[in-house]
C-alpha cells in the first residue's frame, strides 16, 4: 500500500462547497502519488496534479486557494495525527505534546518521501511559510497556554518566560529528531525528558525556620 493510501485526510475547513471526502482523497493521493514517483516540489502543478487525480482544475481549486494549500494538508495526512492534550496536568500534557514530536521524527527517519518533502519545503519559502501557519506556530501555541496554566496553577515557576520555557523542554526531542540522525528516539523518551526539565522549573518551596 502507498504512503499516500495509508494515511488518513486531516480534518479541516470546507472550502467553497460542502466538502466531498472522496474527491479530497483522491486530490491528496493524487499528490503524493506524483511525489512518491519522484516528482520535484517545483514542477507539481494544479493542472498536473488534476490530471493524476482524475478531477478537473477548478475542483481543486474549490478546496485549496493553490498549490501551497494543497501541499500543506498533503504534509500533514503523511504524518502522524495530532493528538488531543488532555489536561489532567502539565506533565501529562507536555508528554503527549513531546511525544508526537518523537513520532513524527521516527516517520522521517523511515519514509524517504517525507524527508524529501520537508528538504523541499524549506527551499520553497511560500509553502514553508503556509506549513509554518498551519501546523507548526498551531502546535506551539497548544506548548505554550499549557505551561501558562502550568504557572497559574502553581505547577511551574513563573519567573521563567514561557517562550524561553518552551525552547527549553522541545528542544532536547528536535535535537534528536533533527539534528542527530544516530540518536535513538525510544520509548519513554518524552517522559524522560519532561521530568528532567521539570525539575529545574517547579516552584522552590520556601524553606521552614
Amino acid at each position: 500500500m502507498s504512503l499516500a493510501a495509508s494515511r488518513p485526510r486531516p480534518e479541516g475547513p470546507a472550502r467553497g462547497r460542502p466538502r466531498s471526502e472522496t474527491v479530497e482523497r483522491a486530490i491528496i493521493e493524487g499528490t503524493m502519488k506524483l511525489l512518491e514517483d519522484g516528482v520535484p516540489l517545483a514542477e507539481l502543478s494544479i493542472e498536473r496534479i488534476a490530471r493524476t487525480a482524475g478531477v478537473g482544475k477548478a475542483t481543486i481549486y474549490r478546496r485549496w486557494s493553490g498549490k501551497e494549500e494543497l501541499f500543506v494538508d498533503v504534509v500533514r495526512a503523511a504524518e502522524p495525527p495530532d493528538p488531543e492534550l488532555p489536561r489532567t496536568s502539565l506533565r501529562d500534557d507536555l508528554v503527549v505534546l513531546l511525544e508526537i514530536l518523537r513520532r513524527r521524527g521516527l516517520a522521517d527517519r523511515s519514509s524517504a518521501i517525507l524527508r524529501n518533502v520537508h528538504a523541499q519545503m524549506k527551499s520553497s519559502p511560500r509553502i514553508w511559510a503556509a506549513y509554518h501557519n498551519a501546523v507548526i506556530a498551531p502546535r506551539r501555541r497548544l506548548g505554550l497556554e499549557a505551561l501558562r496554566r502550568g504557572q497559574e496553577n502553581g505547577e511551574l515557576r513563573t519567573d521563567v518566560d514561557v517562550e524561553v520555557m518552551h525552547d527549553i523542554i522541545v528542544g532536547p526531542m528536535l535535537a534528536r529528531s533533527l539534528l542527530r540522525p544516530d540518536a535513538d528516539l525510544p520509548e519513554g523518551l518524552a517522559e524522560q525528558i519532561v521530568d528532567t526539565v521539570l525539575e529545574g522549573l517547579r516552584p522552590v518551596s520556601s524553606p521552614t525556620t
